[in-house]
Protein backbone atom coordinates (compact mmCIF):
# COMPACT_ATOMS: atom_id res chain seq x y z
CA UNK A 1 0.00 0.00 0.00
CA UNK A 2 2.93 2.41 1.10
CA UNK A 3 4.45 1.40 -2.56
CA UNK A 4 1.09 2.86 -4.19
CA UNK A 5 1.12 6.07 -2.85
CA UNK A 6 4.62 6.56 -3.15
CA UNK A 7 4.33 5.70 -6.68
CA UNK A 8 1.21 8.06 -7.02
CA UNK A 9 2.74 10.78 -5.17
CA UNK A 10 5.77 10.81 -7.83
CA UNK A 11 3.77 10.37 -10.71
CA UNK A 12 1.40 13.30 -9.96
CA UNK A 13 5.02 15.17 -9.29
CA UNK A 14 6.08 14.40 -12.26
CA UNK A 15 2.89 15.18 -14.53
CA UNK A 16 2.91 18.79 -12.44
CA UNK A 17 6.53 19.30 -13.38
CA UNK A 18 5.70 18.18 -17.40
CA UNK A 19 3.02 20.37 -17.47
CA UNK A 20 4.77 23.97 -15.71
CA UNK A 21 7.93 23.33 -18.26
CA UNK A 22 5.59 22.90 -20.96
CA UNK A 23 3.03 25.98 -19.95
CA UNK A 24 6.87 27.76 -19.73
CA UNK A 25 7.65 26.91 -23.11
CA UNK A 26 4.33 28.01 -24.52
CA UNK A 27 4.56 31.05 -22.45
CA UNK A 28 8.05 31.76 -24.12
CA UNK A 29 6.79 31.47 -27.37
CA UNK A 30 3.75 33.37 -27.09
CA UNK A 31 6.16 36.32 -26.05
CA UNK A 32 8.12 35.83 -29.16
CA UNK A 33 4.61 36.38 -31.14
CA UNK A 34 3.90 39.23 -29.32
CA UNK A 35 7.70 40.77 -29.82
CA UNK A 36 7.58 40.26 -33.28
CA UNK A 37 3.89 41.62 -33.69
CA UNK A 38 5.69 45.30 -32.12
CA UNK A 39 8.33 45.04 -34.64
CA UNK A 40 5.59 44.46 -37.06
CA UNK A 41 3.24 47.38 -35.83
CA UNK A 42 6.08 49.75 -35.89
CA UNK A 43 7.48 48.72 -39.46
CA UNK A 44 3.68 49.39 -41.03
CA UNK A 45 4.15 52.75 -38.79
CA UNK A 46 7.45 53.51 -40.92
CA UNK A 47 5.77 52.44 -44.05
CA UNK A 48 2.92 54.85 -43.40
CA UNK A 49 5.02 58.07 -43.10
CA UNK A 50 7.30 56.94 -45.82
CA UNK A 51 4.63 57.80 -48.81
CA UNK A 52 4.45 61.31 -47.38
CA UNK A 53 7.93 61.83 -47.01
CA UNK A 54 8.94 61.20 -50.17
CA UNK A 55 6.19 63.72 -51.70
CA UNK A 56 7.51 66.18 -49.64
CA UNK A 57 10.62 65.27 -50.96
CA UNK A 58 9.92 65.02 -54.67
CA UNK A 59 9.70 68.86 -55.04
CA UNK A 60 12.95 69.87 -53.94
CA UNK A 61 14.75 66.88 -54.80
CA UNK A 62 13.92 66.41 -58.79
CA UNK A 63 17.90 65.19 -59.27
CA UNK A 64 17.86 62.56 -56.79
CA UNK A 65 15.32 60.07 -58.58
CA UNK A 66 18.12 57.08 -57.58
CA UNK A 67 17.50 57.75 -54.18
CA UNK A 68 14.07 58.20 -54.06
CA UNK A 69 13.67 55.34 -55.73
CA UNK A 70 15.70 53.37 -53.79
CA UNK A 71 13.25 54.05 -50.69
CA UNK A 72 10.12 53.55 -52.71
CA UNK A 73 11.41 49.83 -54.04
CA UNK A 74 12.75 49.17 -50.26
CA UNK A 75 9.11 50.40 -49.27
CA UNK A 76 7.21 48.06 -51.40
CA UNK A 77 9.99 44.90 -50.14
CA UNK A 78 8.54 45.41 -46.54
CA UNK A 79 5.22 45.70 -47.64
CA UNK A 80 5.37 42.53 -49.57
CA UNK A 81 7.37 40.21 -47.27
CA UNK A 82 5.61 37.67 -46.41
CA UNK A 83 7.57 35.92 -43.62
CA UNK A 84 9.01 37.64 -40.61
CA UNK A 85 12.69 36.89 -41.69
CA UNK A 86 11.81 38.42 -45.08
CA UNK A 87 10.54 41.29 -43.39
CA UNK A 88 13.59 41.46 -41.46
CA UNK A 89 15.78 41.59 -44.54
CA UNK A 90 13.63 44.22 -46.23
CA UNK A 91 13.27 46.47 -43.73
CA UNK A 92 17.54 46.76 -42.87
CA UNK A 93 17.43 47.65 -46.42
CA UNK A 94 14.67 50.43 -45.94
CA UNK A 95 16.63 51.68 -43.07
CA UNK A 96 19.57 51.40 -45.29
CA UNK A 97 17.65 53.92 -48.16
CA UNK A 98 16.27 55.69 -45.45
CA UNK A 99 19.73 56.60 -44.41
CA UNK A 100 20.92 57.86 -47.58
CA UNK A 101 17.73 60.13 -48.34
CA UNK A 102 18.80 61.93 -45.47
CA UNK A 103 22.09 61.97 -45.96
CA UNK A 104 21.37 63.77 -48.99
CA UNK A 105 18.67 65.97 -47.92
CA UNK A 106 21.43 67.60 -45.70
CA UNK A 107 22.24 69.20 -48.95
CA UNK A 108 19.26 70.75 -49.53
CA UNK A 109 18.82 73.72 -47.10
CA UNK A 110 15.46 74.74 -48.22
CA UNK A 111 13.63 71.25 -47.55
CA UNK A 112 15.66 71.13 -44.27
CA UNK A 113 13.71 73.95 -42.91
CA UNK A 114 10.62 72.94 -44.54
CA UNK A 115 8.57 71.76 -41.61
CA UNK A 116 6.57 69.31 -42.87
CA UNK A 117 10.08 67.65 -43.94
CA UNK A 118 11.51 68.26 -40.33
CA UNK A 119 8.08 66.74 -38.50
CA UNK A 120 8.23 63.09 -40.89
CA UNK A 121 12.42 63.17 -40.46
CA UNK A 122 11.49 63.53 -36.63
CA UNK A 123 8.21 61.06 -36.81
CA UNK A 124 10.75 58.75 -38.70
CA UNK A 125 13.46 59.13 -36.31
CA UNK A 126 11.61 58.15 -33.39
CA UNK A 127 9.77 55.15 -35.68
CA UNK A 128 13.24 53.72 -36.28
CA UNK A 129 14.45 53.98 -32.53
CA UNK A 130 11.07 52.14 -31.40
CA UNK A 131 11.79 49.41 -34.34
CA UNK A 132 15.33 49.17 -32.89
CA UNK A 133 14.45 48.78 -29.41
CA UNK A 134 11.69 46.29 -30.76
CA UNK A 135 14.08 44.18 -32.36
CA UNK A 136 16.28 44.17 -29.24
CA UNK A 137 13.21 43.00 -27.19
CA UNK A 138 12.09 39.95 -30.13
CA UNK A 139 15.68 38.55 -29.85
CA UNK A 140 15.68 38.70 -25.85
CA UNK A 141 12.25 36.77 -25.97
CA UNK A 142 13.91 34.11 -28.89
CA UNK A 143 17.47 33.94 -26.39
CA UNK A 144 14.96 32.99 -23.61
CA UNK A 145 12.36 30.82 -25.32
CA UNK A 146 15.59 28.63 -27.85
CA UNK A 147 17.20 28.39 -24.04
CA UNK A 148 14.11 26.86 -22.68
CA UNK A 149 14.34 24.47 -25.10
CA UNK A 150 17.43 23.26 -25.52
CA UNK A 151 18.35 22.90 -22.17
CA UNK A 152 17.24 20.44 -19.98
CA UNK A 153 14.33 19.29 -19.16
CA UNK A 154 13.03 21.67 -21.39
CA UNK A 155 14.14 19.50 -24.86
CA UNK A 156 12.84 16.37 -23.56
CA UNK A 157 9.64 18.34 -22.85
CA UNK A 158 9.70 20.39 -26.05
CA UNK A 159 10.24 17.55 -28.25
CA UNK A 160 9.69 18.23 -32.08
CA UNK A 161 7.02 20.33 -31.39
CA UNK A 162 8.47 23.51 -30.39
CA UNK A 163 11.32 24.45 -33.18
CA UNK A 164 14.01 26.88 -32.34
CA UNK A 165 13.26 30.68 -33.57
CA UNK A 166 15.77 32.94 -35.49
CA UNK A 167 16.52 36.31 -34.04
CA UNK A 168 16.75 38.98 -36.12
CA UNK A 169 20.16 39.45 -37.66
CA UNK A 170 21.42 42.16 -40.20
CA UNK A 171 22.34 40.16 -43.38
CA UNK A 172 23.13 42.75 -45.83
CA UNK A 173 26.48 44.40 -44.80
CA UNK A 174 25.78 47.86 -46.20
CA UNK A 175 23.00 47.98 -43.38
CA UNK A 176 25.76 47.83 -40.90
CA UNK A 177 28.12 51.18 -42.83
CA UNK A 178 27.10 54.17 -42.90
CA UNK A 179 25.90 55.97 -46.10
CA UNK A 180 28.66 57.97 -48.13
CA UNK A 181 26.89 60.66 -49.67
CA UNK A 182 28.66 62.50 -52.66
CA UNK A 183 28.06 65.82 -54.09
Amino acid sequence: MNIAIIFIVILVALVIWYVQIRNGIVVKDNRCDNAWQTIDAQLQRRNDLIPNLVETVKGYMKHEADTLQAVTEARAAVAGASTPEAKMEASGQLSNALGHLFAVAEAYPDLKANSNFAQLQADLTDTENKISYARMSFNDCVLEYNNAIETFPGNIVAGSKFKTRQGFVVEDASVRQNPTVQF
